[in-house]
């Protein structure tokens, strides 16, 4: 399964202040252990939103909100896109996480849906369409 796993935002890192080297270095191990038990397939850290911006639907509207963006606590300040066998897996990985933050923080591990979740109402066009995408992601990546 694979999982989407998000950093959450801090006033730090919305701050923009950067971690000690000693964090950097740390995370750097851990990441190298994440990709050499093929858990790994992504992951980047986050700008501040105060570099973002957001795109508001309303049927056919579309706004632009410019960041940066208030309720720190729901923002993402990095994440990773892992494959594991399951939550509890994902869980045990994050456990052993250095604490990406100064102070207190939190990680948010969230499945990420698979064509087959979607078996009971895809179409042949969708699936056609959708095998497509992937055959491009693919190609992509290498």
């Amino acid at each position: 399964m694979r999982v989407l796993v998000f950093v959450k935002a801090t006033t730090d890192s919305e701050e923009g202040r950067l971690p000690p080297t000693e964090l950097l270095e740390a995370m750097g191990r851990y990441n190298e252990e994440l990709l050499d038990a093929g858990i790994m397939i992504g992951g980047e850290g986050l700008k501040p939103s105060s570099q973002g911006k957001r795109v508001v639907f309303d049927g056919a509207s579309r706004m632009v909100i410019d960041g940066p963006f208030s309720e720190t606590k729901e923002l993402v300040a990095g994440y990773w896109i892992w494959q594991v066998r399951d939550m509890d897996e994902a869980v045990e990985w994050v456990k052993r996480c250095p604490n990406p933050m100064f102070g207190p923080s939190e990680i948010e591990i969230r499945p990420v849906y698979e064509m087959s979740d979607f078996a009971e109402i895809m179409s042949p066009e969708a699936e056609e369409i959708h095998g497509r995408v992937a055959e491009k992601e693919k190609a992509l990546a290498k």
